[in-house]
């Protein structure tokens, strides 16, 4: 019985320029200063991590998408009804010269 043949290749390892294996550690940029900052004072990590919850909470539209369409469309209808109105109103009083 015979050796069945590898089920890959091996490929030769790619030896990766210097840059590539040890890079420059990252630059300290204005935005990285002022994160460590944030991040050493414990009030504002307090909030950020708040803002953060508060970013990841699921939106009303979310957990209630009939309701809100429903709404929406109410508001609508409602909104575009004073825009007519109001525009009628406003050619009444051109074309009386009242304005």
């Amino acid at each position: 019985m015979t050796n069945p043949p590898p089920s890959h290749q091996h490929r030769a390892r790619v030896d990766l320029p210097d840059w590539m294996r040890n890079p420059e550690p990252p630059r300290r940029t204005l935005g990285r200063r002022l994160s460590e900052f944030v991040d050493r004072v414990p009030a504002l990590r307090a909030i950020r991590h708040r803002l953060w919850a508060w970013q990841g909470r699921s939106r009303f539209s979310e957990r209630h998408p009939v309701v809100s369409a429903i709404a929406s469309f109410v508001i609508v209808g409602v909104m575009a009804t004073l825009l007519v109105v109001g525009t009628l109103y406003l050619f009444h009083k051109i074309t009386n010269r009242e304005m």
